[in-house]
């Protein structure tokens, strides 16, 4: 049982009182103290938590932490950030750690009676504020504000996900050792069972102890949430709870659709059609076909709480009579704050999150003929991509280390584009000079740097001393056509 009894309203008290206050205003017990000696002490903000505001020391049991009226309760502290261009908007700063994963325990568990169970089943979240665009010392820590706090319970339809990844950790590791396997070959693949989990990922990679842990995406959906965003539940009947059942919806969904244009799915399915300023239908209609096949009327997948929790990002790939497409395709904005700082290594930088714990579900169209309209593209079903170990360590890494280097070593350069006819200085439409950067390029790379902007005379971001656009991750047309031609429609 959890040794520390509180009664839930003495902690609503304690936590409302200290809302606003920062990490080092709340530290009545001197726990920042040890970060003179420790500067890169991981955890001070849970050990602030736990110490100065609860006064119990820290532990490392596998039981949940309070008994809140009677009931086992989990402390966690986690700390949330700015989402990118938008300073009063909120999102996690990492995957929430949960428990051990432990080959000899697992298999003699149920579910319901597992320790990963036992410290989801009942959570008490503790938000601050990671309020700096860099890295900072654990000492630094002291400036941050409590955000909030909630008691958190998760729903039927998380449960039910959380306990079919839970089963493929667990079932792997019982077929390893039922059948003899070799630990030291079999146990490494558990971290690639990621590709088969909704919501739960394990990490570090064997032969360190693996731990559960809630992926980021749950974690920012669930304190965004908390912070008043309004995301739409799925309704029954199109609930699932694993990417099986998702594609028995998506299936079911083209067999009844395929060989229609996008106006007719639009007319059957009661979706506004919205066009451009140029009179265009508006690319969003695709989207919105996706939603509905989840009988949500949403334009934005992500603002449905499961596809939001499980980092989904809906994709449109329109192929041409002959199957051929080379747009490449735009990602997130680079936070170049981590590819600075030495202490952040690949595996916990955001690229690496990015390629690790997100899937590509694309929604395929075919042109009705060579350079059709939008609205008559014909429907063709739907195709997933996750990216594995493999292409993360021979297409991401290398771009994240030729991208450090660059900047680490005062490498980085920026100079004008050259017309090759006449040799002269391209200038653009709005008067400035054409630039380019010598970030990774497609014609060398899978996964490339290319910055956007509205306006060539705003270049807000400042690199070893060059004004340039944010710049974003890409990847290729050419391979996503190629990886997806092997790839069956779901």
């Amino acid at each position: 049982m959890a040794q520390h009894k509180f009664e839930k309203e003495k902690l609503i008290t304690i936590f409302d009182e200290i809302i606003g206050h920062t990490l080092g205003e709340i530290d009545v017990n001197n726990v920042f103290d040890k970060t003179l000696t420790n500067p890169k002490i991981t955890g001070i903000a849970g050990d602030v938590i736990e110490q100065s505001v609860l006064g119990y020391p820290a532990d490392n049991k596998q039981e949940a932490d309070l008994l809140v009226d009677g009931i086992a309760t989990e402390l966690k502290t986690t700390g949330l950030k700015h989402t990118r261009n938008k300073k009063h908007t909120f999102e996690a700063k990492e995957p929430m750690s949960v428990t051990a994963v432990s080959p000899n325990k697992i298999i003699l568990e149920s579910f319901y009676n597992s320790t990963l169970w036992h410290k989801l089943e009942n959570m008490l979240l503790v938000y601050y504020l990671y309020d700096s665009d860099h890295t900072v010392p654990a000492s630094e820590y002291a400036k941050f504000p409590i955000q909030g706090y909630q008691f958190h319970k998760f729903s039927d339809e998380d449960i039910s996900i959380l306990k079919n990844d839970w089963h493929i950790v667990r079932d792997f590791i019982e077929d390893v050792q039922k059948n003899n396997k070799n630990i030291n070959t079999e146990y490494p693949k558990i971290s690639k069972l990621r590709e088969q989990m909704l919501y739960l990922d394990t990490a570090p990679k064997y032969p360190n102890p693996p731990r559960f842990r809630l992926k980021r995406h749950v974690v920012n959906t669930i304190a965004q949430e908390h912070l008043g965003k309004d995301f739409q539940l799925l309704k029954a009947g199109n609930t699932f709870s694993s990417y099986k059942e998702l594609d028995t919806i998506l299936n079911a969904f083209t067999k009844k659709h395929k060989g229609k244009s996008i106006k007719q799915l639009a007319s059957e399915l009661d979706l506004d059609i919205k066009k451009n300023k140029d009179g265009k239908v508006s690319k969003s209609i695709a989207e919105k076909i996706l939603t509905s096949v989840f009988g949500v009327k949403s334009e934005k997948l992500r603002n449905i709480d499961t596809f939001s929790k499980i980092g989904t990002i809906p994709k449109t790939l329109t192929i041409t009579k002959t199957g051929g497409r080379t747009e490449d395709t735009k990602f997130d904005t680079i936070d170049f704050s981590e590819w600075l700082n030495e202490n952040i290594s690949f595996e916990k930088s955001t690229l690496y999150d990015f390629f690790a714990n997100q899937t590509l579900l694309f929604s395929i169209f075919q042109e009705a003929y060579n350079g059709s309209p939008l609205e008559e593209n014909i429907f063709l079903g739907f195709k997933r991509i996750n990216f594995d170990d493999d292409f993360i360590e021979k297409n991401v890494k290398p771009v994240w280390d030729n991208v450090r280097d660059l900047v680490w070593n005062k490498q980085f350069k920026v100079s004008p584009v050259y017309n090759k006819k006449t040799g002269d200085v391209i200038i653009n439409k709005s008067g400035v000079i054409k630039e380019k950067t010598n970030f990774p390029k497609s014609k060398d790379y899978i996964v490339f740097l290319k910055g956007t902007g509205s306006d060539a005379t705003v270049k807000p971001l400042n690199l070893n001393g060059y004004q340039i656009y944010p710049q974003q991750f890409w990847i290729k047309g050419s391979f996503l056509v190629d990886a997806l031609d092997k790839i069956d429609f779901i």
